[in-house]
């Protein structure tokens, strides 16, 4: 008798699910959603994470420092057990004067599920160049006309 397989998740019902629970910045919940070998990659010059505890701080991290940190969906492609994400960064900084800087940047994810329709890896890609002209706009804005 041939093995049976595992039911297909709902890729779709599964990313609505963790993209509302990314937006309430929720990281209990968020990591929730990952399994518990799950592997984190910030495609930024730095090495992936691994595990719940792990992802969990490092949201957390995030979160803190950018506490208005969004984000706007391009498009998504749903695939049988994986999902990418074409999207963009958007969050409000403040600079040294108080003033308010709205910053926007683009990101691409590639999800991977597990046979239980839990995150086992996220990548997450930045457009490095862009994110840094975001940055450094922000933070030089409120320093000019100053002597």
């Amino acid at each position: 008798m041939p093995a049976a397989t595992p039911p297909s998740p709902d890729v779709r019902a599964l990313f609505d699910t963790y993209a509302a629970t990314f937006a309430s910045h929720d990281v209990d919940a968020i990591v929730a959603l990952h399994s518990p070998g799950t592997q984190f990659w910030l495609h930024n010059g730095e090495q992936p994470i691994h595990g719940r505890s792990a992802v969990r701080d490092t949201f957390a991290a995030m979160f803190a420092q950018w506490p208005e940190m969004g984000f706007d969906i391009y498009r998504v492609i749903i695939g049988d057990r994986h999902w990418v994400l074409d999207w963009a960064l958007t969050a409000v900084l403040t600079d040294p004067d108080g003033n308010r800087r709205p910053i926007r940047f683009d990101c691409l994810d590639v999800v991977t599920l597990d046979d239980n329709g839990l995150v086992e890896r996220k990548d997450t890609f930045i457009d490095l160049p862009q994110a840094q002209t975001a940055l450094t706009a922000a933070a030089t804005a409120g320093s000019r006309g100053h002597s």
